[in-house]
């Protein structure tokens, strides 16, 4: 590993004051301008932090540490300072060149004196200086994950009172299919990938060079988390989880595009010693309050299986919406209310297809007694730019990671630009009450909404057969405009893989749809990280039809694929 101090960049930001809350009579907010409760008011700490930013820490006195979501030579965390007191960063420092950096490196925690952070397959910690902004010295590595790279390797963090880590290991799959995504492949009796992955494990957190083998499996049955907490109000681990994707698309005959949109919940868990969830034989249904059982395994919408067995949600969120943060309140600057409550980060969703995108906000959940003391609340909005979004790429800002800052105030930052927010609290905490709350549980009903199933279909005008099968197997993972979510599917728009190479990548195209693609692959200059199912059950002319679709749509101008061509390509591969 290189030295710190050569790897530092040194950069001067100015950034504008931002006022928000909806009850305000001003004209119309533009993207970034967020929308809160009465009395909170948000800053721009950041606007552009360069390699944008997944989680952030804040240290005790007021330094904001962030984990970039593209790291570099120069560093893969950044490091903010507000020299002179107005709350904006006139300092930000890129540091720790550390290994296999990636893009879904999730972690930045701070704790008993060291800054802990992650790549996609190690988790790492730095001792803090008072003296300085930067940790001294090299990365310490904590636990390294010998499963290697793959989707769901995303690695947040927590800690206990006792002296444990807390690391989920996701799962490789969406479903534990025999064929990850591929349409009606049954799912594994007895799920191997539970033996290693689906879950959380607990280490220790100041031993070294840990990997799997020496943590003790907490939970199982979790397919993806990355909001994960440690509640020190009752001592206790907490997650949002990530649930299943894709049911219409694998499973057409007992799924439709609306319930794929709207199924399943992402779950608000207690996570206790032995909680397993219920992955991948289970999802919740939101609707019917019960975990279902999956497709994969005979289910259809309507059997329950032993569901009820299995842990179940304390709250349900809408499906889809990533749910990437999750932090209790602990502080005093905001309304009593909020003590103890817990804000969740939603990063939005990307599969919600033909069917508008949504979530992209962050939530509150009043607590009592360890549970939600009632439904969850829009606290934050405002982050996309607009009401409406037919893919993720349109959203301005994306919202992904929370702290708590000394005085009490939220630090909030942003996947897409890097931009960090701070929201304080600059109203009467005596009168707070529902007044204050009123135009964002208006917000709330009007904008985050089930979609309605015939009105707000988005594909209703997509009429040739191309568009079609586009719209049957495509749009969920590659959007209605092909520029795919940004974070796990690619776009198709300019894609080297769709239009470039000597021959108009026709030959790669045709290949790539017959025989699947899994990660990680690097398209116009970003990598990705995910599995794209074989379309081999389609015919010679179907292909073709759907192929020369993406290759004359999203501002592409290549060439037609005929069913020649396919039925040549095939011959070829097999």
């Amino acid at each position: 590993m290189r030295s710190t101090g050569s790897r530092i960049l040194l950069m001067i930001v100015a950034v504008p004051l931002l006022l928000a809350g909806i009850a305000d009579k001003k004209p119309a907010l533009k993207a970034g301008d967020l929308s809160l409760p009465k009395g909170f008011k948000s800053i721009t700490v950041a606007d552009t932090i360069p390699g944008a930013a997944r989680h952030l820490a804040v240290s005790s006195s007021g330094d904001i540490y962030v984990k970039l979501r593209f790291p570099d030579k120069a560093g893969g965390n950044a490091a903010l300072r507000d020299t002179n007191g107005d709350g904006r960063a006139d300092i930000i420092q890129k540091f720790a060149d550390y290994e296999d950096k990636g893009t879904y490196g999730t972690a930045m925690r701070i704790h008993n004196g060291y800054l802990y952070f992650s790549s996609e397959t190690n988790i790492f910690r730095m001792k803090l200086d008072s003296s300085s902004l930067i940790p001294q010295g090299e990365p310490e590595l904590i636990i390294h994950d010998t499963g290697g790279r793959h989707e769901h390797d995303a690695k947040p963090i927590a800690f206990d009172d006792a002296g444990h880590i807390y690391v989920p290991f996701g799962a490789a799959s969406n479903a534990c299919q025999e064929k990850n995504r591929v349409p009606g492949s049954p799912g594994i009796k007895n799920c191997p990938l539970l033996d290693s992955a689906g879950g959380i494990w607990q280490f220790d957190a100041n031993k070294l060079n840990q990997t799997p083998k020496d943590g003790v499996r907490y939970a199982t049955g979790l397919r993806s988390v990355v909001a994960m907490a440690w509640n020190h109000a009752n001592q206790c681990l907490y997650v949002v989880a990530h649930g299943r994707d894709d049911l219409h698309m694998l499973f057409p005959k007992q799924f439709n595009a609306w319930q794929s949109a709207v199924l399943p919940a992402e779950e608000f868990l207690q996570v206790k010693p032995g909680t397993n969830a219920g992955w991948p034989y289970y999802y919740y249904d939101p609707y019917k309050k019960q975990l279902m059982l999956n497709p994969e395994y005979g289910g259809n919408g309507i059997k329950k299986g032993n569901g009820a067995k299995f842990t179940q949600p304390i709250m349900a969120f809408p499906a889809h919406w990533a749910p990437n943060d999750l932090l209790f309140y602990k502080g005093n600057q905001f309304p009593s209310r909020y003590r103890n409550g817990a804000f969740v980060a939603f990063h939005g969703s990307t599969n919600r297809s033909p069917y508008p995108q949504a979530g992209y906000c962050i939530a509150f959940v009043p607590f009592k007694n360890g549970k939600p003391s009632g439904p969850w609340e829009l606290f934050a909005d405002g982050f996309t730019g607009k009401q409406t979004i037919l893919s993720p790429s349109e959203a301005t800002y994306r919202p992904m990671g929370l702290a708590e800052a000394p005085d009490g105030s939220l630090v909030i930052s942003d996947t897409e630009k890097g931009r960090v927010w701070r929201v304080n609290f600059a109203g009467n905490k005596a009168s707070f009450g529902p007044a204050n709350l009123k135009a964002m549980l208006q917000r709330k009903r009007t904008l985050y909404k089930d979609p309605n199933p015939i009105t707000d279909d988005n594909s209703r005008a997509m009429l040739s057969p191309g568009a079609s099968l586009y719209r049957k197997y495509c749009i969920s993972c590659h959007q209605p405009d092909g520029k795919g979510d940004g974070n796990l599917f690619p776009p198709l728009a300019g894609s080297e893989w769709v239009v470039g190479g000597p021959y108009g990548d026709k030959r790669m195209a045709i290949q790539t749809l017959l025989k699947g693609l899994q990660g990680p692959v690097t398209v116009k200059g970003h990598s990705y990280n995910s599995v794209m199912p074989s379309f081999s059950q389609l015919s010679d002319k179907e292909i073709a039809e759907v192929l020369t679709y993406i290759r004359s749509k999203f501002g592409n101008n290549a060439s037609m694929v005929t069913a020649e061509e396919v039925k040549n390509t095939r011959k070829r591969i097999r």
